[in-house]
């Protein structure tokens, strides 16, 4: 037997769902119009579980035959919205989200917690209207995006998601060697000299890195849209708690970080490499480099991080297309869909428009 909790965060003065507002990081209800603090909202659910009050907490165990669990929860999971009790059916991944009858957002509890327990969240900072505006605006300048791509249904799947990622910091000690020459050539009356001056260079030091972000996703590895939006401001993180998800959709890790560990590291010594190469300057030519960088101490947090995504699949197209937008700062990417029939009745008018304005200029020249 297996027990699920799914949990929606309910507003402390008439029982409604609460959305997380970026602008103003605060909670919303969008029944009786409160707003509360992250505080407020913690200390509310505090006094709540403390007085057994289950019911306003809105949480419902789900216990399911383990063989039934096995066949079903591999690709997917089924809850019951605490709300008005319609299954939830997601993918294995996904944390939290909207329950398709009533609309209020649910959080998947048993997704993050234990070992999937995030350390640290960046809550959104981004409004949808603004992320909708930016949107609009950034297509709105591309020439060949067909219109569906930017019609109004299409911006209503714009969502806001918390992907999963690895924060690594690290602590390098190394040492580099090299051979290096110089080369001086001077006249003096009717003779040219020429100057050989060689070297031995050695340097040794520490070297420190903070916040190397790392995909935590597989569904995100064939793919660029959630690097493409870096960097975040990783010093505005916070230490996790499940209010921050309401509104939001999210995805749980699905890669480890002992999986990538190595590879990691042997980024670390190569951006190690790369400071105390760019030291060594002045030289005509630099030869036989070689350097031992040994990691002295590794950590890593799982962190939730903000993106506002659309995607689009054209019909008998397998491409996904998408846009998508750090939560945090705004910054914009994507892979856009070309209308061929704007492309053509485009390339047509330009060879028109050339093949007149050379007429009018034979016409006139003879």
């Amino acid at each position: 037997m297996s027990d699920s909790t799914v949990l929606t965060h309910k507003c402390p003065n008439c029982g409604g769902p609460l959305l997380f507002e970026p602008k103003n990081q605060k909670f919303h209800c969008e029944y009786c119009g409160s707003t509360f603090t992250e505080q407020e909202v913690t200390e509310f659910e505090a006094k709540q579980a403390d007085a057994a009050i289950t019911d306003n907490l809105s949480t419902t165990s789900i216990s399911t035959d383990s063989n039934e669990i096995d066949a079903k929860t591999k690709e997917v999971g089924i809850f019951l919205c605490p709300s008005c009790g319609a299954e939830i059916v997601t993918d294995a991944t996904t944390a939290s989200t909207w329950c398709y009858y009533c609309h209020n957002p649910v959080v998947l509890t048993s997704r993050l917690s234990g070992q999937f327990l995030p350390e640290k969240i960046l809550p959104f900072q981004i409004e949808r209207d603004d992320a909708e505006a930016k949107f609009l605006d950034w297509v709105g300048k591309k020439l060949f995006v067909p219109k569906e791509f930017f019609n109004k249904k299409q911006i209503q799947n714009l969502s806001g998601v918390y992907f999963p990622y690895w924060a690594v910091d690290a602590d390098l000690s190394g040492e580099m060697s090299a051979d290096a020459t110089n080369l001086r050539v001077w006249i003096a009356g009717d003779i040219e000299y020429t100057e050989h001056s060689q070297y031995s260079i050695a340097r040794a030091g520490d070297s420190s890195f903070k916040d190397l972000i790392k995909n935590a996703l597989q569904k995100n590895l064939a793919d660029k849209m959630v690097g493409s939006v870096q960097p975040f401001d990783m010093g505005a993180a916070i230490p996790f708690k499940n209010q921050y998800l309401s509104g939001f959709l999210t995805e749980k890790r699905d890669i480890e970080f002992t999986d990538m560990k190595e590879n990691v590291e042997q980024e670390f010594r190569q951006y190690a490499d790369r400071l105390m190469e760019n030291t060594i300057s002045g030289y005509s030519s630099v030869s036989n480099v070689r350097s031992q960088q040994q990691i002295k101490k590794l950590d890593e947090d799982y962190v939730l991080l903000p993106i506002w995504l659309v995607t689009y699949r054209e019909a008998g197209n397998d491409k996904l297309f998408y846009y998508a937008m750090n939560g945090q700062t705004g910054k914009v990417a994507g892979v856009l869909p070309i209308d061929k029939t704007k492309l053509w009745i485009w390339a047509i008018g330009l060879c028109v428009l050339i093949l007149i304005l050379g007429i009018l200029v034979g016409y006139f020249i003879s």
